[in-house]
């Protein structure tokens, strides 16, 4: 019996396996601290232990806030991407629309700011674009792609971003902060996209999940959404049309489209890239 390798086609797919996994490592930097957290001091140095990300939580205080205000993202001043300010409102409402969605199933939301809620803050300190130019070559490898759910990647064409957020008592002290930073890999479920923001879009989503993980403590219960979802300004949680119409065209395509997938935020207010300094 020959191996799954053996024909020249599939050494082809084999090669290109191994090519891309060993390249996926390097596709995320070091997290970065700009000043926009009101503190630093209780974070791990995560760029001296190699790591991508850091958090910090106080448990204890964690537990004791029961209701937050999600303020919008912003994107700290004076940070250089290739990214339109469409393009930039795209990602900001894309990564709005995710932590609320995961924070909500943890904390109460607040509508607005109140004397006895908690705030979070997040701005984006690093957006990489993602090349139309590499999204349309990896789209093409996944025609002989031999594992239809992972797609491959073409080296230094992937974008991503870098995060800062942390949770705020009602008082004001930091509760709970993390640095998270990654980039699309050359292997894995982050389709091309020629969308320059694609990739930020797409990761947009494991972002929220780790907000929500990294502020409330595993003791902290999980609150079973009522009728009318604290996050419906944003869209729906589980738009069925949206994914199934992303899923053909993507199968179709090997493209990932923010229109289609319903990431395509509506806002483009240029307000919303002002001063990320922390309040005084």
């Amino acid at each position: 019996m020959q191996s799954s390798c053996s024909a020249p086609l599939a050494w082809r797919r084999c090669g290109l396996v191994v090519a891309l996994a060993a390249t996926s490592a390097c596709q995320s930097s070091p997290a970065v601290r700009s000043g926009f957290l009101s503190t630093y001091s209780s974070l791990p140095a995560g760029e001296l232990n190699r790591k991508v990300s850091a958090h910090h939580r106080d448990d204890a205080a964690s537990d004791t806030v029961k209701t937050v205000f999600i303020e919008s993202a912003i994107i700290a001043p004076d940070l250089e991407t290739e990214l339109s300010v469409e393009e930039k409102a795209m990602v900001l409402h894309e990564v709005d629309r995710q932590i609320c969605f995961e924070v909500s199933e943890r904390f109460l939301i607040a509508p607005e700011p109140a004397p006895n809620a908690g705030r979070i803050r997040t701005a984006i300190v690093r957006l990489q674009s993602n090349s139309r130019v590499g999204s349309v070559a990896a789209a093409a490898v996944d025609f002989v792609n031999p594992i239809p759910i992972v797609n491959f990647r073409v080296p230094a064409s992937t974008g991503g971003f870098a995060v800062e957020s942390e949770l705020l008592a009602p008082d004001g002290r930091q509760v709970a902060a993390m640095l998270w930073t990654k980039n699309a890999g050359m292997v894995g479920r982050v389709k091309p996209s020629l969308s320059r923001a694609g990739d930020a879009l797409q990761l947009a989503e494991p972002l929220g999940d780790r907000v929500g993980k990294s502020f409330a403590s595993k003791d902290r219960p999980r609150i079973k959404l009522g009728k009318i979802d604290p996050c419906a300004r944003f869209g729906s949680r589980k738009n069925v049309t949206h994914r199934l119409a992303s899923g053909v065209v993507g199968g179709v395509t090997g493209l990932y489209m923010p229109q289609v997938a319903g990431t395509s935020g509506p806002e483009t207010e240029t307000e919303r890239f002002q001063d990320a300094k922390p309040e005084q």
